[in-house]
């Protein structure tokens, strides 16, 4: 059973949000020789506020307020101490927390990330830390752990597993609580930091990366490390609690004319692009308020950062900018994204697992009556199940299981209350006793009630049957008013004279309907299906009339306007363009076989279309 906890601050203060925090790292200041130093474009005002240039107006500065900034001689030390380290222990209480980097290319991410092995980055010194919390904690505490990790990157929009380099593109599922979940992610479980470098380091070695004029090992992907944490209750209820730390590398946005990106090289800047634009939709989304659409599912990042941006994480955003004029609006865009993201509030939550006991069912009295013997239990069951309300009354229905559960465990608690608890708990089962007892009345009077209807239909199809078993089937008479646009009548209206006596009305209408009769009865297909042999149904109408009917429809095909072949039944306005098109490429049909040759006109439906017009013209 899974349930959720409010996130807790220290331990006392318990809260039920958490906000963004946002911090901005600025690389130093780098030059080639060959290239005109202007200066920097930005600068640091204290340790959280800095100034960039106000490009419409260069006499002017626009200022930033972040939770952190960390200047260009910070040390990777610092940036962990401030900005990670403290997110951390929320993952030993069963919470997720995330820090992810976001930048341009060549603005640092990769490197305030993993570093090197002289200047370690915020991956290595996170998951040492965790180690270090698991290992401080009291053995007393009654609690067991177990770390694992997994590690995947998201390349041209596909989810691929860095640890299991020949998987295909692995699918983003959601559960029920709203985690998110990679089915078919691989998962190692590691004991100590030098069982995750073992895993880590060949698997950051398939990664995809390229060089660009802008950075000589440019991260062509976006990678995401993460840590689970599981710990287990040794005593009952063995309460299980999960918490996840996700590591995010983010590839950065590029300007294609700066970094000289062509072919292979175009499309992933592309799909790199494309993710982070959604990234920023989310952002938007998530600051405009409930009544907005957040846009999680339009890429794969941000349905994996779904728990880090509007979720249930403590997240850390920290943004790498770069001071070169060349980077100005790259730096100004990201800026400006750091301020938007510093207002998503997240609601952390632990995120727990009870193991519930298997409660033993108390037999039935005629099973405790019979006592130990084999014969007469049997003999008990077989009654139960020829009596129906005894059934229903061993075996509750679906709508029962709920009250059941209810039932079981007040008589559980029973056994250890007070005496007043007791009470209390007496009078709640007989309440839902008594909902018992109403459930199976009911279920006994539907299931009288389904009987009976069953045996009144029966009777009334038996009564019905003698006197409607000679008659003709009614035939529903259409008006004017009723019929559709485009018809497929077999006989065309009758037109009568206003002059023509009422004696010769009545027998012109005789005849039409004995013709009509005729030429329906000549037409209908057999067993309600098209006849398999071809053209069969034409070896049963009048040979001259047949003949005579094929070259009207010939002749209007070849000689018609647009309005006559509109005329012809199964030919819409599209069909007869159509045909006028393929008359005055290849000339006159020769036959009406060649209408097959027109765009559309197969040949089932150019049997339906024969079938239709010559009956029409026959009945005319």
């Amino acid at each position: 059973m899974a349930q959720r906890v409010a996130a807790s601050d220290g331990g006392t203060k318990r809260s039920s949000s958490s906000r963004v925090r946002v911090a901005v790292r600025l690389r130093p200041y780098m030059c080639k020789p060959d290239e005109k130093g202007e200066g920097p474009c930005v600068r640091g005002l204290d340790s959280q506020n800095l100034e960039i240039i106000n490009w419409r107006n260069a006499t002017e500065t626009v200022k930033y307020h972040f939770d952190v900034f960390h200047g260009e001689q910070t040390s990777q030390q610092e940036v962990f101490l401030a900005s990670v380290k403290p997110i951390l222990p929320h993952i030993l209480n069963g919470q997720n927390a995330s820090v992810f980097a976001y930048g341009p290319t060549g603005a640092g991410k990769t490197h305030t990330m993993l570093g090197s092995s002289e200047q370690p980055g915020v991956i290595p010194r996170a998951v040492c830390e965790v180690f270090k919390l698991v290992k401080a904690k009291d053995v007393d505490e009654g609690w067991d752990y177990s770390i694992g990790m997994s590690y995947l990157e998201i390349y041209n929009e596909k989810v691929l597993d860095l640890l299991s380099p020949g998987s295909q593109d692995l699918p983003i599922r959601e559960d029920k609580d709203k985690n998110i979940l990679i089915p078919g992610l691989t998962h190692m479980a590691i004991s100590s930091f030098s069982d995750y470098e073992k895993h880590f380091i060949p698997a950051s070695l398939n990664r995809t990366t390229a060089s660009t004029k802008l950075n000589q090992r440019s991260s062509r992907s976006h990678a995401i490390l993460l840590i689970k944490v599981v710990r287990t209750q040794r005593a009952l209820p063995h309460r299980q609690q999960t918490g996840k730390l996700y590591l995010v590398d983010l590839a950065g946005s590029e300007d294609n004319r700066r970094t000289g990106n062509q072919g292979i090289r175009l499309k992933e800047s592309g799909a790199i692009n494309l993710s982070l634009f959604t990234l920023s939709k989310v952002v938007d989304s998530l600051n405009a308020g409930t009544a907005v659409r957040v846009p999680y599912r339009d890429s794969k990042l941000t349905r994996l950062l779904q728990d880090s941006l509007g979720g249930s994480a403590h997240s850390v955003m920290i943004t790498n900018i770069a001071p070169e004029y060349k980077y100005y609006f790259d730096t100004f865009s990201a800026l400006n994204f750091a301020a938007k993201s510093k207002l998503i509030v997240n609601k952390p939550f632990t995120q727990e697992t009870v193991a519930v006991p298997a409660l033993p069912v108390k037999r039935p009295r005629e099973d405790r009556e019979a006592g130990g013997s084999g014969i007469e239990p049997q003999r008990q069951k077989k009654k139960t199940e020829q009596d129906g309300s005894s059934s229903s009354a061993n075996f509750p229905s679906v709508s029962e299981l709920s009250v059941m559960d209810r039932l079981i465990s007040l008589e559980k608690l029973m056994m250890s209350c007070h005496e007043n608890d007791r009470l209390n708990m007496l009078k709640d089962l007989a309440q839902y006793r008594r909902e018992v007892q109403e459930l199976k009345e009911r279920q006994k009077e539907f299931e009288s009630k389904a009987l009976l209807l069953s045996q009144s239909a029966g009777e009334q199809e038996n009564a019905k049957e003698p006197i409607f078993k000679n008659a003709a089937p009614l035939q529903r008479k259409q008006t004017n008013a009723t019929k559709p646009i485009k018809q497929q009548a077999v006989v065309q209206p009758l037109k009568v004279s206003p002059l023509q006596p009422l004696q010769q009305v009545a027998t012109v209408k005789q005849s039409v309907c004995v013709k009509k009769k005729l030429l329906s009865d000549q037409v209908e297909q057999l067993d309600g299906k098209e006849n398999m042999i071809e053209n069969a149904w034409e070896s049963q109408l009048n040979r001259t009339l047949l003949e005579q009917s094929r070259q009207k429809i010939l002749q209007i095909l070849n000689t018609g306007s647009l309005k006559d072949l509109k005329g012809l039944q199964q030919i819409g306005d599209k069909k007869a363009k159509l045909i006028l098109g393929w008359r005055e490429i290849h000339g006159h049909f020769t036959r009406l076989e060649d209408l097959v040759k027109v765009e559309g006109m197969t040949e089932k439906r150019f049997s339906s279309f024969m079938k239709a017009n010559i009956v029409s013209a026959m009945g005319k």
